[in-house]
């Protein structure tokens, strides 16, 4: 992990999981694959109903959370092993 990388890291799990969850999450990833594959799968092309919005929000924001839970975890991985390694090779 570069020093950048550890230094942002630090920083946003100060904010929180949950904060992450949701901006990383449903926000930065859930929300633009909601639009994206609602225009590229013609999702409305039969019309703008409530059951096709429903589901396909309730599909992506449940991915959006899942990738938010997903890189949480992995990036919080690594930063434990990071600071494994750095206070190890300061001895």
């Amino acid at each position: 992990m570069k020093d950048k990388e550890f230094v942002t890291w630090e920083s946003i799990r100060v904010k929180g999981k949950l904060r992450f969850f949701f901006v990383n999450g449903l926000l930065l990833y859930g929300l633009p694959m909601c639009i994206i594959t609602a225009y590229s799968n013609k999702l409305f092309e039969n019309g703008f109903t409530l059951k096709a919005v429903l589901g396909h929000v309730t599909i992506w924001s449940m991915a959006g959370l899942m990738f938010g839970v997903v890189m949480w975890y992995i990036t919080e991985r690594r930063y434990k092993k990071e600071v494994t390694f750095r206070e190890n090779s300061k001895q």
